[in-house]
């Protein structure tokens, strides 16, 4: 069977309405350097369900959330979703902008998607937990 013959049906997402509209103007922005993976990230705004900041689930990815999945490849990872600039894969902070990143900003915890990976291969994944975001005081 092929690949594309074995796609799941995309899960609901939720975003906040400020993720929405700096992802938005980030994927417009990146779109002649990244194609690709902006044209995956505006999918994923397009279909995403908008919900004011303060009623977005503490299980909900978002950015600078923490998100621990597990993978069709058998990984257990823990990651960050970040901006571009903050991205540092050594400290497990994945930029939206990637692939991986892309799929997993909306999911809650108990969702799996599949996404294609920058080398076309189809794959699985499986959040297990979401932390919400830090905070910062507003003191």
């Amino acid at each position: 069977m092929a690949l594309e013959k074995k796609r799941q049906r995309k899960p609901a997402i939720v975003l906040t309405r400020t993720d929405h509209e700096r992802l938005y103007r980030l994927a417009e922005a990146h779109g002649g350097r990244n194609p690709v993976v902006s044209e995956e990230l505006l999918i994923e705004l397009d279909r995403a369900r908008i919900v004011q900041d303060a009623k977005i689930g503490a299980n909900v990815a978002r950015m600078g959330s923490r998100i621990r999945f597990t993978s069709d490849l058998g990984e257990d990872r823990s990651v960050t979703l970040v901006f571009p600039a903050e991205a540092d894969i050594a400290a497990n902070k994945i930029s939206i902008l990637t692939p991986i990143g892309a799929a997993l900003i909306g999911l809650s915890t108990g969702q799996s998607i599949d996404w294609v990976a920058r080398d076309g291969r189809l794959h699985r994944l499986h959040v297990e937990e979401v932390a919400s975001p830090e905070v910062a005081d507003p003191a």
